[in-house]
């Protein structure tokens, strides 16, 4: 038996990350904060000089099709890469009608979106993301989003962030949080 890596996201006045933006889109915000920090581990608290803590693991894929699989194809960007000074986390809480769907609904919600087309892919394949479940974890929001980019990959990130928000699947989120964030140069 595997375990999933977990991860613990961070806010307070220190951190690698300098945050430029925390807009709540839809619902609750969260706390503002200078800083953020992301720690491969499950932090039980808050550290001292931190304001908030959300925690998720990453998992397998979960929903796969035939269009899905072949973007998988494309070369993705790994996280931590030169160059890669911006990012964005978004936390995510989906309504109670999108976990009462069957696997099949939510399967042909999926099949619909054209960002998991490869060719939709292609431009968007200097972004690196990494999706961590929460829900089952009992924390606030049940996805937590996290994407980095260059910054000449910003206006290619924006237009992914807004198909996003226009899918089928976005109808179902309850709560959003947008936080923007630059990589501190030490």
């Amino acid at each position: 038996m595997s375990i999933s890596p977990s991860y613990s996201f961070i806010a307070g006045d220190r951190g690698s990350w300098e945050v430029c933006s925390m807009l709540p889109l839809i619902g609750q915000p969260l706390e503002p904060a200078p800083f953020f920090e992301i720690r491969n581990e499950y932090l039980m608290r808050v550290p001292v000089d931190f304001r908030w803590l959300l925690r998720g693991v990453t998992s397998h894929q979960r929903f796969a099709n035939t269009s899905k699989e072949s973007c998988q194809m494309l070369p993705l960007p790994q996280l931590g890469r030169l160059g890669a000074t911006c990012a964005a986390f978004i936390p995510l809480k989906k309504k109670q009608a999108w976990w009462e769907l069957s696997e099949q609904e939510k399967l042909e919600i999926y099949s619909g979106d054209p960002l998991k087309t490869a060719s939709s892919l292609r431009n968007f394949q200097g972004i690196a993301n990494q999706l961590h479940h929460s829900r089952d974890l009992g924390e606030p929001f049940d996805f937590l989003a996290w994407f980095e980019y260059k910054p000449e990959e910003a206006g290619a990130f924006e237009e992914m962030v807004a198909c996003l928000r226009a899918s089928e699947e976005w109808r179902y989120v309850e709560r959003e949080v947008d936080v923007r964030l630059v990589k501190r140069v030490a």
